[in-house]
Parts: C-alpha cells; sequence; structure tokens
C-alpha cells in the first residue's frame, strides 16, 4: 500500500530518535534493520557522540601521532640548545646562529595555512604520511648542511609541515574519541611534544656533546620516519571531509572567534616564551647555579607540560572557556612569581613547574579553533600552531628589550605576567561576544 510504503522510513527515522517506543514499532524497526543490513534510509541521520570504528584501538592512533610531535618537539627546542655547537663550526656569531631558530619558527607560519588549504582535499592519512616525510627529509638534510646558509635555508623548509602536521593529527584524533573527550584526545597527542622536552631535548643535547651537533638533525630524522611507518600501520584510511576544498578551508578566516582564539593563543603564550627563553640565563646569572644544574631546571619545565597535559584536557572537557580562562590566570600568577623566587633554585624550580603546567592553553586552543571554525577545521587547527609561534617570537623579543633596558634577568617574569593577563582580556572578550551571540539568537546562556 502506497500509504505504508511512505509512512516506513517516516516510522524508522521516528523510532530510531526515540519518539516512538511501543513493542509493535521496535520490532518493525528491527526487521527493517535487518533487511537493510542496519543502513539508514531515510534522509536524516542518528545523532550520536560515538567514535567512527577503526582498525586498531584509538590509544595506538593517537600514540602513532604523538611519536610525530615527539619528534618535531625534539627539533623546536633542541636547536635552541645545539646552536652553540653548530655556531662554532660553521664558523658564525651566537647572534647569527639564531637566525637559524627563526627560519624555523618563520616555516612554521607560512607553511601552517599554505599547506593546509593545498591540501583541503586530500585524505588526511596521506596528507599526514607526506607532511611527516618532508619533515624527516629536510631534517636529515640539515645533519649535512655544509655552509650556514644552508642550514638556514633546510630549517625553514623544516618548519613548513610543522603546523598542518599538528593542525590534522589533531582532527585525526577527535575522530576517534566520544565528543565528550576531545581535549584529552589532543591532549594525548601533545604529550609527543611534552615528553620531547623531558627526553629528546637532553638526548639530542648529548648527542651535539659527545658526537656533533649534526646527529641531533639526524636523530630527529630517524623519529621522523618512524612516525611515518607508524602512521602507515595504524591510522584510519579516512578520506577527506565531504566537501571539502581550499576556498572552504579559507572560509575560517571569515569568523571573527577564530582570529580572537588566535590572538588569545599569539599574546597570551607569549608570557610563557619570555620566561623560558631567558631561564638559563637567570638560573647562571641570578639564581647562580653551576652550568651542570641547568639542564635539571629546563626538565622540570617540561615535567610541568607534561602533567598539564593529562590534567587540563580532563577540565577543558568538561568547561572549555572556564578552563581556558584559569590557566591565563595561572600563568599571569606565576610568571609573576617568577620575579620573587628566581634568587633560590628550590623557589625556582617550583615555579618553573608552574609555568610549564600553564603550557596546556595550546590543547585547550586547539579545540576552541576547530568549534568556531565550523566546517573549514584544518586551517584553524594548524594556524594555532602558527600563533605559537608568534608568541615564540613575541615573549622573547618584549623579555630582551625589557633586559636591555637594565631591569634585571627577572624582568622577564613581569613581561610574561602582562602577555598572559592580555591573553585573559581577549578571552573575556571572545566570551561575551559568545553570550552576546546565545542572547541574540534565542538560546540559553
Amino acid at each position: 500500500m502506497p500509504g505504508k510504503a511512505q509512512a516506513a522510513p517516516a516510522l524508522r527515522q521516528a523510532v530510531e530518535y526515540g519518539f516512538t517506543r511501543s513493542p509493535a514499532e521496535s520490532l518493525l524497526y528491527r526487521v527493517h534493520a535487518k533487511l537493510t543490513h542496519g543502513k539508514p534510509t531515510g534522509t536524516m541521520s542518528k545523532p550520536t557522540s560515538k567514535p567512527k570504528p577503526t582498525p586498531h584501538s584509538a590509544g595506538l592512533v593517537i600514540f602513532a601521532l604523538a611519536m610525530g610531535a615527539f619528534a618535531i618537539g625534539t627539533t623546536e627546542f633542541a636547536t635552541m640548545s645545539l646552536l652553540p655547537y653548530f655556531a662554532k663550526d660553521l664558523h658564525i656569531d651566537a647572534p647569527t646562529a639564531g637566525h637559524v631558530i627563526s627560519a624555523y619558527a618563520l616555516g612554521v607560519v607560512v607553511g601552517a595555512p599554505i599547506l593546509t588549504v593545498l591540501a583541503a582535499r586530500v585524505a588526511r592519512r596521506t596528507l599526514l604520511l607526506w607532511l611527516m616525510a618532508l619533515f624527516a627529509l629536510f631534517n636529515g638534510l640539515c645533519a649535512f648542511a655544509p655552509t650556514y646558509e644552508w642550514l638556514l635555508v633546510l630549517r625553514f623548509l623544516s618548519g613548513l609541515p610543522h603546523g598542518a602536521y599538528f593542525g590534522i593529527a589533531s582532527l585525526v584524533a577527535v575522530s576517534l574519541v566520544p565528543l565528550n573527550k576531545r581535549n584529552q584526545a589532543v591532549g594525548r597527542m601533545f604529550l609527543g611534544l611534552t615528553i620531547a622536552t623531558i627526553i629528546g631535548v637532553p638526548f639530542a643535547n648529548w648527542l651535539g656533546h659527545a658526537i656533533g651537533w649534526r646527529w641531533g638533525f639526524g636523530l630527529v630524522a630517524l623519529v621522523g620516519l618512524l612516525t611515518v611507518a607508524l602512521v602507515a600501520w595504524l591510522a584510519p584510511h579516512t578520506p577527506a571531509s565531504p566537501g571539502s576544498s581550499p576556498l572552504r578551508e579559507l572560509s575560517a578566516l571569515k569568523h571573527g572567534q577564530v582570529w580572537l582564539t588566535l590572538a588569545i593563543g599569539a599574546i597570551g603564550f607569549g608570557g610563557m616564551f619570555a620566561v623560558y627563553t631567558y631561564l638559563a640565563d637567570t638560573l647562571l646569572q641570578v639564581t647562580q647555579v653551576s652550568p651542570a644544574t641547568v639542564p635539571f631546571v629546563l626538565g622540570i619545565f617540561g615535567v610541568g607540560m607534561t602533567i598539564g597535559s593529562i590534567v587540563v584536557p580532563w577540565f577543558a572537557d568538561r568547561a572549555l572557556m572556564p578552563t581556558a580562562a584559569g590557566l591565563l590566570l595561572w600563568s599571569t600568577a606565576a610568571s609573576a612569581l617568577f620575579t620573587v623566587t628566581a634568587g633560590n633554585i628550590w623557589g625556582i624550580s617550583i615555579t618553573v613547574f608552574l609555568i610549564g603546567m600553564g603550557g596546556a592553553l595550546g590543547t585547550v586552543l586547539q579545540t576552541r579553533l576547530m568549534d568556531v571554525a565550523k566546517h573549514a577545521q584544518g586551517l584553524a587547527a594548524a594556524l594555532n600552531h602558527s600563533a605559537f609561534n608568534f608568541a615564540n617570537a613575541l615573549g622573547p623579543l618584549l623579555g630582551g628589550m625589557a633586559i636591555a633596558r637594565g631591569y634585571g634577568w627577572t624582568s622577564p617574569g613581569w613581561v610574561g605576567a602582562l602577555l598572559a593577563l592580555g591573553g585573559f582580556v581577549l578571552l573575556l572578550v571572545s566570551m561575551w561576544l559568545d553570550r552576546a551571540d546565545r542572547t541574540r539568537m534565542g538560546k540559553p546562556n
């Protein structure tokens, strides 16, 4: 009968959504699902927070992604500690050698949006493999750089895949877990970067001291190749999102909240880098510890970042914006505390741990960007790392200016506090705009 034929899909949808609950209707739905092999025939799909099934557990896939984060974190932070070695070998002074670090940061800022937009139609797993393969290649070539100019160019090229890898890896990680565990998934992936500051950076530094700085870049290339193998083996075969295109990715830039969130990271994160960049000098000049003690305090910073990446996402999954606000206030207080505790090794060690925990802000902002970018999540997630590297330039610049003007080695603590507070003010603006939008649309706050 025509009437019943037309009613069947509608009845199936009604039962699926739970609007109808009678035994007869439930039996009809089960028979219909059996005949269609469980595939929906209507135009609507059941809303669900369950992750898509993958051949391997979500934990193993995220481990593979975290291995890439470990490689990236090692090369980004270890280059600073290897600077004296390659500066001497290439016959350049330390300020000139510092341009090598800036070249990598510039590569991140440029590569994150360009590669993400151009590869919008590429399947995520395939894109991750290409990005990490290029990362491994250019880092491997850095180990053979014959001159400063070659190293400068190769470090720029090494930075190009950085932001795009983190952006796409974050999208893959959140696709594997329920909606209420997105921040935890991103946080577990970011553990690779934080653990690199504890294990990868000291080991690369030891290699540079023991057998030559080129081996430090060689180590990063090997870990990059290992990541390629793990992602190829474990990551799910997922096509690009339906309707993906460069223009759709660029549409993320139309949303004011995307720009606000990027500004929060670029300003607020600058506080952490203002302190971290001059931490070794502060330890030597103010705390007056031996050079052998410095790596241990730097390791404490990494431990703080790691614990923050484990603990903070649990809170962010329950209250994203309040967690971000709390982290910025935390960083403000910790940076200010740095100016008071710098004279005591125990005091400054605890403070450095607290500042490191504030680094979990990156995980929270990553999820926020994916929320506000709507259908252009790839570009927004990648731009988070452009903002991160902008902060990496801004914080040390302002901290260095404070030191140069005679305010002392602890003055970057006050610079860091002001930058974190600036990020907090921008966050308040973002939250106010969110509330205003909900009120205008008649949604509850």
